[in-house]
């Protein structure tokens, strides 16, 4: 009753004490989303119009005309992977769509819709190395994003391959291709679809593919109506985010 009310008051959290729930959302008239702006094709930064454009830009837009009737009342806050969650917690967002995977221990601490998109890690080399695989890459060194889940999941493939590699972590995507560029480090590792966007001729992704990352819209943990109500979105909108998918070349 919550979704097909679209979060009356009526349900608990949405009493009015909280700031980021659907009523404290369509009296304020705008809802706020944290986005990156690094990530060509999902959210980046376009210089010449200074607006922030890609797949989940368009799903920001799409949720924002579902509660407040006009996409134009979408506030986008820029996040990297250090500040998406904290940025959450003390409510200076009311949601997160921005590369998010879901996991068992992030799921303990947020709310995650249904996956609107899955991808899985992947690696980008210069092509003048010479590597075909993970495998080829003993004593390699892999750019990360801080507290992302790609240092984790690239352990335990090297792991399994037999081999060891050594880790750098960058704040921003743009720094991890510049390390790469300039040989400061034998690898970009992050999800495929982040990976197509930084791809030019000196450089190519492997064909390896490492742990699914199941993209979700994520919520603090106690605003569970706005939680259901995006759940029930991403549900309900399969068709919209496929021909997202196309439209940024995601698939």
């Amino acid at each position: 009753m919550c979704l097909a009310l679209f979060g009356l008051s009526s349900c608990s959290d949405e009493s009015g004490t909280n700031p980021n729930s659907i009523d404290s959302i369509k009296k304020r008239g705008v809802l706020i989303v944290g986005v990156k702006d690094d990530v060509p094709h999902l959210g980046l930064l376009n210089h010449k119009n200074e607006k922030i454009e890609g797949y989940e830009i368009d799903i920001s837009k799409a949720l924002t005309k579902e509660i407040l009737g006009d996409e134009n009342k979408l506030k986008l806050v820029t996040v990297n992977y250090k500040s998406r969650q904290p940025l959450l917690e003390n409510g200076s967002v009311d949601l997160v769509i921005a590369t998010f995977s879901i996991t068992q221990e992030r799921e303990k601490l947020l709310h995650f819709s249904k996956p609107y998109y899955v991808d899985s890690v992947g690696l980008l080399v210069l092509k003048e190395k010479g590597y075909k695989s993970l495998a080829d890459m003993e004593g390699a060194r892999i750019g990360v994003a801080q507290s992302s889940t790609t240092r984790e999941v690239i352990t335990t493939a090297a792991k399994n391959a037999g081999i060891e590699v050594k880790f750098s972590e960058f704040p921003e995507f743009p720094d991890i291709k510049v390390a790469l560029a300039s040989d400061k480090i034998d690898a970009f590792c992050v999800d495929k679809s982040i990976l197509l966007g930084y791809v030019d001729s000196k450089s190519e992704i492997l064909p390896d593919s490492f742990e699914p990352q199941k993209y979700g819209i994520a919520s603090k943990k106690s605003n569970t109506s706005l939680a259901n109500f995006v759940d029930e979105f991403v549900e309900n909108n399969g068709e919209l985010l496929e021909n997202l998918t196309k439209k940024w070349n995601l698939k």
